[in-house]
């Protein structure tokens, strides 16, 4: 029990920074609730059907190859879960009333991710122990939450703009960007050094989702009423 309360830990605590920086409206907390279980089961549903579909596609044969490990990191892992998650924001989050301002884009799109983590964050914790615990509450973890930051930046942005289909596909793109370069620096462990590459994404959109968490913030529609 103590094992499974450590993996999903970091979760929450980046649910409740979030929640916390919704400042102006809050968002039903039945949505929220639903958009985190729809992360934490039917995304990863869709994870691992487009898994399978991109292994038949484009199959790893060389695990030194960086080519390969670079269409493995960036389609196969980053497109798969961060479609995955857009999915979700997109045709469920997205359309409801509730999504009233910029900022429910982060809120939902970060719920979503989360879920996602969590899942995928015990089934690693449970295989790896504590010391895996540790490791991906500073990594993997926070970074899925800049993945969902910046993807729902520019969802939030689409809610209230006449270029709704590319903002919504410029979201996904981005946290596709930032999730397969994440991927790549660890999945090419072979060269030298490359891992500093992991933490260097990490930083830069942590530095990223700090600026749209404030922009949106600074661009609430609610800023002015209360």
């Amino acid at each position: 029990m103590s094992l499974l309360l450590t993996a999903i830990a970091p979760i929450f605590v980046i649910i409740i920074y979030i929640y916390t920086r919704d400042l102006y409206e809050k968002e039903p907390t039945k949505l929220l609730i639903i958009s985190f279980l729809f992360g934490a089961i039917a995304s990863i549903i869709i994870t691992t059907i487009l898994y399978y579909a991109f292994n038949i596609v484009l199959p790893l044969t060389n695990e030194t190859s960086i080519i390969q490990q670079f269409i493995q990191a960036f389609f196969v892992v980053g497109l798969s879960e961060e479609f995955s998650k857009y999915i979700i924001v997109r045709y469920y989050a997205q359309p409801k009333p509730d999504f009233n301002e910029p900022f429910d884009g982060i809120v939902y799109a970060v719920m979503v991710s989360m879920g996602f983590a969590a899942t995928e964050n015990v089934f690693y914790v449970l295989e790896g122990g504590y010391q895996v615990a540790f490791l991906r509450a500073f990594t993997a973890v926070p970074a899925h939450a800049t993945f969902g930051i910046l993807m729902g930046f520019l969802m939030g942005k689409a809610k209230f703009s006449k270029n709704r289909i590319l903002l919504n596909l410029s979201g996904l793109f981005l946290a596709v960007l930032f999730h397969g370069a994440y991927d790549f620096f660890l999945f090419i462990d072979f060269v030298p050094g490359i891992w500093v590459g992991v933490f260097i994404s990490l930083f830069i959109g942590i530095l990223l989702s700090r600026k749209a968490i404030k922009q949106h913030q600074k661009n609430s529609n609610f800023k002015d009423v209360i």
